[in-house]
């Protein structure tokens, strides 16, 4: 097992991959969470890759080794700013993959936790070439779940670094990528979905929902739609989950 810490572009990331692996190896990009960054996330690829799959594991921007010192108010204050950075980015990291060769007739599935199972959504309603997803503490509902988080940082009693024109602005701009909206472009493709009940940070409920929503669209295919809930677990994914991770990545793209 082979770990390269590479600069693709102003993204530095993690590529892990097994020598006996080729162009036509499935691969997926990971993306980590909120005030976290790519290393965080060894123990999905090194599962990954012992099963087969190659794991390309970036920063975000603002986060690892792009870390500007922003405390974790200033941080929150950007979220969306990461998220849609995530998205557009994916696309480039998907692209490089190509260019250099990595990837010629392989299928490329998309996972993360927290901030980057957010920005996993995200990505389903832009790119049709994802294969198949895994969605780890993740949620649709951008608008909604941007309005709550302005109105928690209200209630702390702090100022909303936008007027009410930016707010309404950045309410359209995530409608643009909000799949609660528009399901349709999931185009059957295969999903996972794994939530603990008890996570204080993204809520369990609107994720659960969507996916109950939207299981007739599946209704041929419920193998390709699945959600694992863990009662016990807060916003932490356990091994449990993280397994099953795998698992669907070998059964989707392999």
């Amino acid at each position: 097992m082979k770990i390269e810490q590479q600069q693709w572009g102003e993204i530095p990331l993690l590529h892990m991959y097994d020598e006996k692996m080729n162009e036509t190896t499935p691969t997926v990009i990971f993306l980590h969470g909120f005030e976290s960054a790519k290393e965080h996330n060894l123990h999905y690829a090194y599962n990954y890759v012992n099963a087969g799959i190659r794991v390309i594991m970036p920063d975000a921007i603002l986060h690892g080794q792009r870390d500007q010192g922003l405390d974790p108010v200033q941080l929150s204050m950007r979220f969306w700013e990461i998220v849609l950075t995530n998205i557009e980015e994916v696309a480039y990291l998907k692209n490089e993959l190509e260019t250099r060769g990595i990837v010629k007739d392989a299928k490329i599935g998309l996972s993360g936790t927290s901030m980057g199972a957010i920005t996993t959504l995200g990505c389903l309603t832009v790119y049709p070439w994802i294969d198949a997803a895994g969605v780890m503490m993740g949620t649709p509902n951008y608008v909604d779940l941007a309005a709550g988080q302005l109105a928690q940082i209200e209630a702390m009693g702090l100022k909303l670094p936008m007027n009410e024109e930016e707010v309404q602005k950045l309410y359209a701009t995530l409608a643009y990528f909000d799949l609660s909206k528009q399901p349709e472009k999931l185009a059957g493709r295969p999903v996972f979905f794994w939530h603990g009940k008890k996570d204080k940070t993204v809520p369990y409920e609107p994720a659960f929902e969507f996916y109950e929503a939207t299981k007739p669209q599946y209704e041929n295919a419920l193998d390709k739609w699945q959600h694992m809930t863990s009662k016990s677990s807060g916003h932490q994914v356990n091994r449990k989950g993280m397994l099953a991770n795998i698992a669907w990545f070998v059964k989707h793209l392999a």
